[in-house]
């Protein structure tokens, strides 16, 4: 009888919350938050066996609640290390629900978890039968503890509802001494009959807490240390959910309170889940597309909703926020935000972010100068100065309400001032390269300089630093930017016809295999076939290297079919195409190599093959090829599916391919509408007309964005 009686409650907890979120749908319907949560591990997609305890570095995505660009993500965690974001599809246990999230083995902050008479460990069995979600909202049942989960956020709190089955012996566990990044201290405090405040080190994540129910006493277990945690007992006999509403700050539990009684208030749960509803409803239907399969709606709007959660928000309401030197410090004119994850995301996703939220744009912009503000340069993340890429390119594209003139005298320190933001940049001016030691048989883990990885990416930066240079008449600067921009040239190889590394006296490293992939040596997570075609600025140029058209031909060719080697297993080298990896970032141009010998067709077969087999593979659908990157993966798939795509993202004009819609809508923050059709089915362009006209050339120019405009995509079959 009692086993009937929970499956009848279960029932009424499942159709009052689907009664309650009938809202409005049109693009959010399509979006499956899950997409990114399951692990590759067919060996023909990864080109590799995985070794035994290995999880492929497939999406690390998080499928609970969170705004566009938001201080919260609020999701569930199913083990805190090591987990890219914390959950893992083919887990079967959650530990707890975390408020932030960016999938990169760090944040995971303020672990919360429901529990009812709970065992020694903490932690609940849990069915994807009866869990789900959309944009600003999760949902799961808890076995164990027999409590229903709801979730809802705003930009900077969190809020929870919990359906316990049993209102006696509930409690909640704050388990602060866990995080996906390292904790090196933590607090808690029971402030009155229902609220909390606290701490938790490390990411220096302040919280501010209130309970709908009293708190009949607050369990500390080891304040402070490394096993330690906080089970706040609730008083029994409460009716209806407990609702648990949180608010984080960077800055003071106080403002983490601000942040609460602003955003949240005396708001309902379902008014918040309905406002975040709204928010991503109104964010996604600026694109709206015609034709395509269900599973390609999914995907582009999966793909656009990922793209759009990353640079976090870290100022308070009042405007409040740390700043680099860890000064609490008030920007009345912006938000902060943090920086981009530039190495991944300035080659789309911050092209992307542009053309949905300027404003998030200038502010990340107005963020990054305050770092450099106060530390003399502008960030980098994790290699190459794109920075100049993401700054430069929003501004050509007509983002310009930011300091331009300071913002570029410290891009220019970025370039020329060491030691500074740009590793090894002495060697790199005075040679035009950066060298490698002579390693004896380098190995995948090999530390080095990565000096080919290094110089490519820099000299794609000097250019970058060129345009704006160019735009605002500083033409000293502009020559000598030009100039170093063609540096890539000097790590190529004319007798193997690959980027290959160097010694400090300019000899090639010997022995080379271009096969093989390096973490840090001569390469950044690849190998020379991957980065042997990456000059985005100078395709021309490099074409030239390989002899003309027909060399390069015949290279780009032997990079999609020259097969990989099985032995050959490096993290974040996977999913491969003959050489070419789609996994990793490195050689996400190379598919559009093709147009610039006038064979589009070429182009446009690899990319179908990516577009249809590397996202949304795996047994439930659900996996994505490599890491998604703070939404670089996402965006690539945004991009070229609607049929246009940044291949130089500082410059203002995007390569047309195959659309995989009939018609596409972009309607832009100002109100204005880029249309592209693609009357035919065929997947062969062969002709781009611009508002009728014929198109001169595979790019149609950002100025369709500003005006709008009509772009008819002609094809043939391939």
């Amino acid at each position: 009888m009692k086993k009937r009686c929970t499956s009848l409650l279960l029932i009424i907890l499942f159709l009052s919350t689907a009664v309650k979120s009938q809202t409005s749908k049109t693009n959010t319907k399509y979006v499956n938050t899950f997409i990114g949560t399951e692990a590759v591990t067919d060996p023909k997609i990864l080109g590799f066996e995985l070794p035994e305890d290995w999880r492929a570095w497939s999406g690390l995505t998080f499928p609970g609640s969170s705004l566009p660009n938001a201080m919260v993500q609020l999701s569930p965690m199913t083990k805190y290390q090591p987990a890219g974001a914390g959950y893992e599809y083919e887990d079967s246990v959650i530990v707890g629900f975390t408020h932030t999230n960016k999938g990169h083995w760090n944040l995971g902050n303020i672990p919360v978890l429901p529990m009812s008479n709970p065992g020694s460990k903490a932690g609940s069995r849990f069915s994807h039968k009866n869990e789900s979600a959309e944009p600003g909202y999760y949902q799961v049942y808890l076995e164990d503890y027999k409590v229903n989960v709801r979730l809802t956020s705003t930009l900077r709190t969190g809020y929870h509802s919990y359906e316990y089955t049993n209102n006696h012996s509930r409690q909640v566990l704050f388990d602060l001494s866990k995080a996906l990044s390292g904790v090196n201290n933590w607090n808690i405090e029971q402030v009155s009959k229902s609220a909390l405040k606290g701490f938790q080190g490390g990411e220096n994540v302040y919280f501010y807490a209130v309970l709908n129910t009293d708190i009949e006493k607050l369990e500390i277990k080891s304040t402070g240390e490394k096993d330690g945690y906080a089970i706040v007992h609730l008083a029994d006999g409460g009716k209806g959910p407990v609702e648990l509403k949180i608010g984080l700050s960077f800055v003071s539990t106080a403002n983490a309170k601000a942040n609460l009684d602003k955003e949240i208030g005396n708001k309902s749960f379902e008014s918040i889940r309905s406002e975040a509803h709204k928010t991503w409803e109104k964010m996604l239907s600026a694109v709206q597309v015609k034709g395509g399969t269900e599973k390609q709606k999914v995907m582009l709007y999966s793909s656009l909703y990922r793209s759009l959660l990353w640079p976090a928000l870290r100022s308070d309401v009042n405007g409040e926020f740390k700043d680099a030197k860890h000064t609490v410090v008030k920007a009345d004119n912006y938000k902060y935000y943090t920086e981009p994850s530039l190495w991944d995301t300035y080659r789309n996703k911050d092209v992307l972010l542009g053309l949905m939220s300027p404003q998030v744009t200038t502010d990340v912009i107005k963020s990054m100068k305050d770092v450099g503000d106060k530390t003399g340069f502008i960030p980098t993340f994790f290699h190459g100065d794109h920075g100049a890429s993401s700054i430069a390119g929003a501004y050509l594209r007509g983002i310009d309400n930011f300091d331009v003139k300071g913002t570029y005298d410290i891009l220019l320190r970025n370039a020329n001032v060491s030691p500074g933001a740009r590793p090894f940049l002495d060697e790199y001016l005075k040679k035009g390269f950066i060298s490698d030691p002579d390693v004896d048989n380098p190995h995948v883990e090999t530390k080095a300089r990565a000096g080919v990885s290094k110089t490519l990416e820099y000299a794609y930066d000097d250019y970058s630093l060129a345009q704006m240079a160019k735009k605002l008449g500083d033409t000293a600067n502009y020559r000598i930017l030009m100039a170093r921009s063609n540096n890539y040239k000097n790590m190529f190889d004319p007798s193997t016809r690959f980027m290959r590394g160097r010694l400090e006296n300019g000899d090639w490293i010997t022995p080379f295999n271009p096969q093989y992939p390096y973490y840090e040596y001569m390469y950044r997570e690849a190998n020379a076939w991957q980065v042997s075609f990456y000059a985005p600025h100078d395709m021309k140029g490099l074409i030239a290297l390989y002899g003309g058209d027909k060399g390069f031909e015949s290279k780009l060719d032997s990079l999609f079919t020259l097969p990989w080697n099985p032995k050959y297993i490096a993290r974040n080298v996977e999913s491969m195409i003959g050489q070419y990896c789609h996994g990793n970032q490195p050689d996400h141009e190379a598919p559009f190599s093709y147009h610039f010998i006038g064979k589009p067709e070429k182009s446009q077969k690899v990319i179908d093959n990516i577009l249809n087999n590397l996202y949304g593979i795996g047994e439930h659908g659900l996996a994505l090829c490599g890491m998604d990157d703070a939404g670089e993966l996402s965006s690539w798939y945004v991009f070229t599916a609607l049929g246009f795509y940044p291949f130089s993202a500082t410059d203002a004009e995007y390569i047309v391919t195959a659309p995989l819609f009939d018609e596409v809508k972009w309607t832009t923050p100002n109100g204005k509408v880029l249309t592209i059709t693609k009357p035919e089915k065929g997947r062969a362009i062969t002709e781009i007309k611009v508002n009728g006209e014929k198109n001169k050339g595979y790019f149609i120019s950002h100025d369709l964005f500003k005006n709008g405009g009509k772009v008819e995509i002609i094809t043939e079959k391939l």
